[in-house]
């Protein structure tokens, strides 16, 4: 068997493999994300006709020899995590965690580990970060530990693979891939070459022994280390951390999972024993509302099967420059650009010489269309320095003629709003049919367009 060295260049940003530098990548269409990688590659004749494993033919299989196992779940003892992974954890899978730094990957992966291993199971944390005192520092801080639950600084993964096939765990957490490498790749640790062959060691680990894997992976905004993107299609379930690390709130959001639905959130509050499940969203972001202000309106959005009331601010006032200005936070930048102008062609209503400034309270980042409806309102709220009634709802999205569509799952948000007390809710006249006799104790207002919705508030 020979051995070739050649240098190859991967973008940082989603790992498309070129030849060549190329300035903007194929792929995610980044700038100045290619670098230069040394791969080793091997170089074999075919072994002939047939193939074999260990002696034994290899035979395909048809869909009728395969048995089908009930799925071994285990229970994590936090309810949000179990409800973004699909009702616990699989036995054999592989789970990416990412977020930025200190967002608060690692502690909740211990409190996982923690749970875990008082329900008599066989925990190994590896930590490639921290060592064992710094890692105490932060268990003491969670709680009480049983001696199921070990824990190894090691980098090495022909050092880690050797322990987890002494020691048999059930549940392995790596923290993090980053720091991982293998010998056999001669690239530096964190590179797109490194991150790769050590999670496919994993992946081959999970599915051989049967073991429940957790990789905990970095994201940098400069994109100087190898991102958890270029793993998503390695792994079974994709998990991501939003939200300010600078506020107490977190939102754990499934981006992929192959055992449930995707687009599930979880949402956790960090406090100084760790991160507290939120067990109820909507009055969590509803917390610390204004009365009797302008450019404030409440509205509904679904992330996966859960309904979360948010409140939309807009504060809408004369520039003193010739351009206007426009800002967004929490949503998208274009969407708000566009719905203004929606409300300057067919309200008539002159904002080409008005500052704009959105903001979804609570620090949520959503771009549902269903909150069309409520930006709209809440723009026009403070343009015309008018508050609207605190126990209104509104939800739809808009049209460029400015007509108000449907939206999924109408019956789930005019339930939550209803458990919170609100009595009057704008929905969509297409989604008004039947809903007037499910829930009679709210007041539903149907509308056909944006200017509907005003001559009725």
């Amino acid at each position: 068997m020979a051995t070739k060295m050649k240098s190859v260049f991967f973008c940082q940003n989603c790992g498309y493999e070129s030849s060549k530098w190329m300035g903007q990548c194929p792929g995610c269409k980044e700038w100045n994300t290619f670098t230069e990688e040394p791969v080793k590659k091997s170089v074999s004749k075919s072994s002939g006709a047939g193939s074999s494993v260990n002696g034994k033919a290899v035979e395909p299989q048809s869909l009728s020899d395969v048995i089908m196992d009930e799925e071994d779940r285990a229970d994590t003892h936090i309810n949000e995590l179990n409800r973004v992974l699909g009702g616990g954890l699989v036995r054999g899978s592989l789970t990416l965690v990412g977020g930025d730094p200190g967002i608060g990957k690692s502690t909740l992966l211990l409190q996982v580990a923690r749970n875990l291993s008082l329900d008599g199971k066989k925990m190994l944390y590896i930590s490639g970060e921290e060592s064992l005192k710094q890692i105490k520092i932060r268990a003491n801080r969670i709680g009480q530990f049983t001696d199921d639950l070990k824990f190894l600084c090691e980098t090495n993964l022909e050092i880690i693979e050797s322990v987890i096939e002494r020691t048999k765990p059930e549940i392995v957490i790596i923290d993090s891939i980053q720091t991982m490498y293998n010998e056999n790749v001669s690239s530096a640790p964190g590179s797109v070459s490194q991150v790769r062959e050590s999670t496919g060691v994993l992946l081959r680990i999970a599915k051989s022994l049967n073991i429940t894997v957790f990789i905990i992976g970095h994201v940098t905004k400069e994109g100087t280390v190898a991102g958890p993107r270029v793993l998503e299609h390695m792994v079974d379930t994709v998990l991501y951390f939003e939200g300010d690390r600078h506020a107490s709130y977190r939102v754990l959001r499934s981006i992929k999972n192959r055992f449930g639905s995707t687009n599930e959130i979880g949402v956790f509050e960090m406090r100084e024993e760790g991160l507290v499940e939120v067990a109820n969203p909507s009055e969590y972001m509803l917390d610390g509302r204004p009365e009797n202000a302008s450019g404030s309106i409440v509205t509904c959005s679904v992330e996966g099967t859960r309904p979360i009331l948010l409140e939309i601010q807009a504060l809408v006032c004369r520039t003193n420059f010739g351009f206007p200005r426009r800002q967004a936070n929490g949503t998208d930048y274009n969407k708000v650009n566009l719905l203004m102008a929606v409300l300057e062609k067919r309200l008539h209503l002159q904002l080409s010489d008005q500052d704009a400034y959105i903001n979804l309270a609570g620090g949520m980042r959503l771009s549902e269309p269903a909150l069309d409806l409520a930006m709209c309102l809440a723009i026009v709220s403070s343009f015309r320095n008018k508050p609207i009634n605190d126990g209104i709802i509104a939800f739809g999205e808009v049209g460029l003629s400015g007509e108000v569509r449907a939206v999924n799952m109408v019956e789930t948000r005019v339930s939550e709003a209803q458990k919170l007390g609100f009595k009057t809710c704008i929905v969509p006249k297409v989604s008004e049919k039947g809903l007037k006799e499910k829930f009679p104790d709210m007041n539903i207002w149907g509308v056909r367009s944006v200017l509907d919705a005003i001559e009725m508030i």
